[in-house]
Formats: structure tokens, C-alpha cells, sequence
């Protein structure tokens, strides 16, 4: 176990899990969504398939997540373990709601530096919007 993907649908504790792996383990965390959004308004880093795929050509890592298509394969082909979270909805609905709940009214920054904001809500990438629809899919 060198090369570790932890994947599931948003709010199965993916982040949580990598970074307890990665302490215990001694192996270096790579939080995928702090690696694409760069800067503000939720930019998307242009460099972002060259910095996972040097990060993925190392002999060490775990990465939280099912994989941003651009770097899809190189995440699982280059993963040596799998853990995939499989949680119903009923367990990471509560999850995603509560933690963009807490983002947004105490305006946490996350990656790049980025906001929930409450007009975000009705956006179909919201991670609630997101993890409700592809939900089924993804335990498919």
C-alpha cells in the first residue's frame, strides 16, 4: 500500500479518511479538490493534469477522490489500493449538508481561497446537488 485512492460520492469522508491513512501510514495526502481550484471564482489550474500526473509518477501517495476525468486514469491505473467509501445516501446527505451549511454562513474559504455562498446552493455543481444525483451512479 504506496499508491492509495480513496474514492465515493461527495460527503463519504474521503478527505477524512486519506488524511488519517496518510498519518498513520506515513504517506504523503494530495487533497484533489485543493489541486484544481487554484484561485478565486473557483479557477480551474491549467497545470493541473501535468502537477497530479507528476504527483502520480512518484512511489508514494493517496489521493481523496473518485477522479476529476482529466486525471482518471492516470489516478487508477496508478493506484496500487483502493478503498472505495460506500455510504446510502441517508449517511452522506447529512454530511455535505452540514459542512456547506458551516462553509457557507461562516463564510470558510476552501480551495484557491473560494466560498460557499448561498446563491451557490442552486447551482448544479454544489456538492449537495452533485451528491444527491450522482449518487446512484456511483455505487453502481
Amino acid at each position: 500500500m504506496q499508491r492509495i485512492l480513496v474514492a465515493g460520492i461527495t460527503g463519504a469522508g474521503k478527505t477524512t479518511m486519506a488524511q488519517a491513512l496518510s498519518a498513520r501510514l506515513q504517506l504523503p495526502f494530495h487533497e484533489m479538490d485543493a489541486l484544481v481550484f487554484t484561485g478565486p471564482g473557483w479557477t480551474v489550474d491549467p497545470g493541473f493534469h501535468q502537477q497530479v500526473a507528476k504527483i502520480a509518477a512518484t512511489p508514494a501517495w493517496i489521493f481523496d477522490s473518485f477522479g476529476h476525468p482529466e486525471v482518471r486514469d492516470l489516478l487508477w491505473t496508478g493506484a496500487d489500493t483502493v478503498i472505495w467509501l460506500d455510504y446510502p445516501r441517508a449517511v452522506v446527505m447529512p454530511r455535505v449538508l452540514r459542512r456547506s451549511l458551516r462553509r457557507t454562513l461562516l463564510r470558510e474559504r476552501v480551495f484557491g481561497g473560494n466560498v460557499e455562498t448561498l446563491s451557490s446552493w442552486f447551482s448544479g455543481d454544489h456538492p449537495a446537488w452533485s451528491s444527491w444525483t450522482e449518487h446512484a451512479g456511483r455505487r453502481a
